[in-house]
């Protein structure tokens, strides 16, 4: 760290989880595991949506923007965990901070207005069958992803500018295990007060007010859902949207619980706690909820599944015949048989 009259930082040392150091390897290895089961998740449920003509829906549309943003959202973090970890490398440039910090608030933000564009999917799905393919067209659904990405993006400029225009005289080492800008904020010692009323008022709206249309959107669901008369009509009906609402649940719990808080009542370790989950749990359930739950996506990745055992496992097999084959034959004229 080079010092100035205003204490300039070029980088930043992340302690992850410096307070466990005899168990870095197995954190290591359950947020490795974890990682590779999220990216194998969300992968998968794209390319089965996209090679499968009968999921070219609104739904599962908006599905893929959910499954490709969850990829790059645990991308943004994971890989300097796993090194922090294992390698023991936990500096990050002043640059490579800011721009973690950005693409995780940018990546959050998206999906709290994705998660409103499915609620609206689902309300048009349930309380207006009809005309659900006249106004869930295509280029509505362009529109509301194009939305969400843009609004998302543009949010957390004010704060991630003002916070690299900060000095941090206290010190440079980040007491979480990524750059997180509540982190960040308790080693700012100027302009603090600011970027925290920012950060706390564009929160609460832009994380509030997704929050409000989609519980507006349940409450005329759950309103349409009871006023079918049949119970097991009622269920069908509401399983279509059950997986949404779990998620959203999920999701919010943990995001109002991370961020929607005023700055006296952080705490690091429950701060931490409640980031692993934010970031790990909710990336490797989102995938699990929507196939466990969707019978469509199941008969997909069954159909998908069979096709590469199909294609692949003869070929192996023909493969570890020829190189048997190759051996036999090796062994026989070293034997001069």
């Amino acid at each position: 760290m080079e010092k100035t009259n205003h204490s300039k930082v070029t980088e930043f040392i992340i302690l992850g989880f410096s307070e466990l150091p005899e168990m870095q390897l197995f954190l290591f290895t359950v947020f490795f595991i974890i990682y590779m089961m999220s990216l194998t998740g969300n992968l998968l449920i794209i390319i089965t949506v996209c090679s499968d003509s009968h999921l070219h829906s609104p739904m599962f549309f908006f599905l893929i923007n959910l499954s490709f943003l969850e990829i790059c959202y645990v991308t943004v973090t994971m890989p300097k965990l796993l090194a922090v970890l294992i390698a023991q490398n936990k500096t990050i440039s002043f640059m490579q901070c800011m721009i973690q910090m950005y693409l995780f608030l940018s990546f959050t933000n998206t999906e709290f207005y994705l998660l409103t564009a499915m609620a609206y999917d689902r309300y048009v799905a349930i309380c207006r069958p009809l005309q659900y393919t006249v106004i869930m067209n295509k280029k509505v659904c362009i529109i509301l992803a194009v939305i969400s990405w843009t609004i998302a993006i543009l949010n957390p400029v004010p704060q991630v500018t003002l916070l690299s225009l900060s000095s941090f005289c206290s010190s440079n080492e980040i007491n979480h295990f990524f750059c997180d800008i509540t982190a960040l904020m308790t080693l700012s010692c100027s302009g603090k007060s600011l970027i925290e009323t920012i950060n706390y008022i564009e929160g609460s709206f832009l994380a509030f007010t997704p929050f409000l249309l989609t519980i507006i959107s349940y409450v005329y669901i759950i309103s349409a859902v009871l006023n079918i008369h049949s119970a097991k009509s009622r269920q069908k009906t509401f399983s279509t949207c059950s997986s949404h609402l779990t998620v959203v649940l999920l999701f919010y719990g943990t995001s109002f619980a991370v961020y929607v808080r005023p700055q006296s009542v952080y705490s690091i370790d429950l701060n931490k706690l409640l980031t692993v989950v934010y970031i790990t749990v909710i990336p490797l359930f989102n995938p699990l909820i929507y196939s466990l739950r969707n019978k469509e996506l199941i008969r997909s990745l069954q159909k998908a599944i069979r096709k590469v055992q199909n294609c692949f496992i003869p070929r192996i097999s023909k493969m570890l015949h020829t190189v048997y084959d190759g051996n036999i034959s090796i062994m026989n004229k070293q034997r001069g048989i």
